[in-house]
This record gives structure tokens, C-alpha cells and sequence, in this order.
């Protein structure tokens, strides 16, 4: 099992920057994709940005003012968030594949933290 805490969301006023972490725990033998999602009130949860052994892909809404960034060694995801908007307001939700000797390869959400831009 894989267990993801959230942190760092909060109130952020527009054109501010804001850093989600992300620490995963378990008995994780490697983290394959490592991603951030959101979820707007009465939206769909959609992509934010992901980290694949391709490459990263940021959604077009964030692409050049959001950075995802991970650190292996401390088994912890990172989302720098600079010149927000109000539409930017949202649960985040950290994501990760990651493979276990107990359960193989499987998908793992965290609970989620708001982020709310306004001024």
C-alpha cells in the first residue's frame, strides 16, 4: 500500500505563487508516474501535470506558469504554482503509479487540498 499527504494549498491572491508537496510512504518499490490533478466545484477532475518516464505534460491552462517537479531519494512530488488565476481554485490531488511487492503496479490518490485564488 501507498499512502499520499498532500500539503501547502491555501489562499493565494491572483499573480501570487503557491508549492503543493506531496510525500508518498508504503512499501514502495518505485514510483513510475507522479502527477497532480484538480478538481474545480461542479467540474471533472482533470489533469494538471504529470511526470512519465517519457517526459512531463502540463494541461494548456497551466503550461509555462506551473512547474512538477519530483524527488526520488525522498519519495516526494512537488507543484510550483506561480501567477495564479481565479480559475486556478481547485482541489489538488497529488497522484502516483507506483509498484509495491504487495499489490504490483496501481494507481494512488491523495485526500486533496484546496487552493483558492482570490484577492
Amino acid at each position: 500500500q501507498v499512502h499520499l499527504v498532500e500539503s501547502g494549498g491555501g489562499l493565494v491572491r491572483p499573480g501570487g505563487s503557491l508549492r503543493l508537496s506531496c510525500a508518498a510512504s508504503g512499501d514502495i518499490v518505485v514510483l513510475n508516474i507522479v502527477g497532480w490533478y484538480r478538481q474545480a466545484p461542479g467540474k471533472q477532475r482533470e489533469l494538471v501535470a504529470r511526470i512519465t518516464n517519457i517526459g512531463t505534460n502540463y494541461s494548456d491552462s497551466v503550461n509555462g506558469r506551473f512547474f512538477i517537479s519530483r524527488d526520488n531519494a525522498a519519495k516526494m512530488v512537488f507543484l510550483q504554482m506561480n501567477s495564479v488565476k481565479p480559475e486556478d481554485t481547485a482541489v489538488y490531488y497529488c497522484y502516483v503509479n507506483s509498484y509495491t511487492w504487495s499489490t504490483g503496479s496501481r494507481d494512488y490518490w491523495g485526500q486533496g487540498t484546496q487552493v483558492t485564488v482570490s484577492s
